[in-house]
């Protein structure tokens, strides 16, 4: 059984977590994704892993491997003649070039969108931005934190009204972002097979936030502003509660009207069945007892346990689910048993990572597997590329190449 992108040739440009882990997506579903890395290394490799809290070391780095597996890994001098030789040759019979570099650092090594276009007019070109491809800020630093939860609304329309900000995952936006620019490049090749000319795919971290909260952006401007306090919700029957035992759930009930009568009778409020005014979300919005109902509601879940909720809400066929932490997802069996986490082996020991949120019935996926060092493949690609045993020594001589190199070397241990 064959991969969906076998034989196609992708060349990676790219540091930290966002356009990296579109190359990791291509590579997972069969693509050749070559990895360009300077000397000393993609940041992500060297020194990302203790911002996450994790380990890092040749054997096991999860916190570059979740973006960087699927990949080979060479190492280029793009300041060298040799070294942008090497890159230009890599691209010359490439479909697809991804990077993060800022536009002004491509220009100056000719790896811009028009250069590349002009020299190499099938080569489709994946660029993953910060604000944007036009107007004063698109060469300014972008990061998930700042331009997708700051700029792109999600910190100041997530947060609980007049609470803090929530507290993300790192890297929450950067996922997701990768997913919209690999979709992207996949409909630019679709387009490049009919046509013959590649094209320039781009998405910035502020524009995947803002579309992630279309609901949001289009209903503010009809007088449904955010944030929002959990007590002033449209519909509080869409809404988290606290268990007995201080764990969240999240129930979603859409048809407030239908709905109301049911969840009254299950946390043993039928006293208020008589309550006309609560009886339709119209009601409830127009006469503000949105925070009466959720008060009504948090003193009815508060009688139950966690497993008691889900199983009664469950057994009456009303969405009601745990608000689950990282630990609670490596043991639900229906994540297993689809497969939306799988085990990267190290030698320690598997160790739990999502797996690209895309799946094929006829088509298989690559397996999750460690990474390999900064310029393990360097010699294996300049040789496929025609350069002769001689010539790679003599490019790794001079610097413009570099072959394997320790991570501990990198990290200056």
């Amino acid at each position: 059984m064959s991969k969906p992108l076998e034989g196609v040739k992708v060349i990676d440009l790219t540091t930290f977590l966002a356009t990296p882990t579109t190359g990791r997506v291509l590579g997972e579903w069969g693509a050749d994704v070559i990895k360009v890395e300077a000397a000393k290394g993609d940041p992500g490799r060297v020194n990302q892993a203790a911002v996450f809290g994790m380990p890092s070391s040749d054997e096991e780095n999860l916190g570059f491997d979740m973006a960087n597996m699927h990949k080979r890994f060479i190492s280029l001098n793009l300041k060298s003649e040799k070294g942008l030789e090497v890159m230009n040759k890599l691209l010359a019979d490439a479909d697809i070039f991804i990077t993060n570099n800022r536009a002004k650092s491509l220009a100056k090594m000719g790896l811009d969108w028009e250069s590349l276009h002009a020299k190499y007019p099938r080569l489709i070109m994946g660029h993953g931005l910060g604000y944007g491809k036009k107007g004063p800020e698109k060469d300014n630093a972008g990061f998930d934190v700042t331009c997708y939860m700051g700029r792109g609304g999600v910190f100041g329309t997530t947060v609980d009204k007049d609470s803090f900000p929530m507290i993300p995952t790192n890297g929450y936006g950067d996922f997701q972002a990768s997913m919209f620019l690999a979709a992207g490049l996949l409909a630019a090749y679709i387009a490049r097979e009919k046509s013959g000319e590649g094209d320039y795919v781009t998405c910035a971290l502020q524009h995947a936030a803002i579309y992630a909260l279309s609901t949001g952006m289009v209903s503010a401007q009809y007088g449904n502003p955010y944030p929002k306090s959990r007590l002033e919700v449209n519909n509080p029957l869409n809404n988290v509660f606290k268990s007995s035992d201080d764990q969240w759930v999240v129930l979603c009930l859409p048809e407030y009207d239908r709905d109301w009568p049911r969840v009254l009778k299950l946390i043993g409020r039928e006293d208020l069945l008589d309550r006309t005014d609560l009886a339709s979300i119209e009601s409830v919005n127009a006469k503000g007892l949105s925070p009466e109902v959720v008060r009504i509601l948090d003193d009815g879940f508060a009688q139950f346990t966690r497993s008691e909720l889900l199983t009664m809400f469950t057994e009456n066929d009303m969405p009601c689910e745990p608000a689950q932490v990282p630990a609670d997802v490596y043991e639900d069996q229906n994540a297993l048993v689809n497969e939306y986490i799988a085990q990267v082996p190290y030698p320690s020991g598997g160790k739990w990572c999502p797996t690209a949120p895309v799946q094929f019935e006829v088509s298989e996926t690559a397996a999750l597997a460690p990474t390999g060092k900064l310029g393990s493949s360097t010699e294996d690609v300049m040789r496929e590329l025609g350069y002769s045993d001689d010539e790679i020594k003599a490019a790794e001589s001079d610097g413009s190449v570099c072959g394997a190199v320790d991570l501990a070397v990198l990290q200056g241990k």
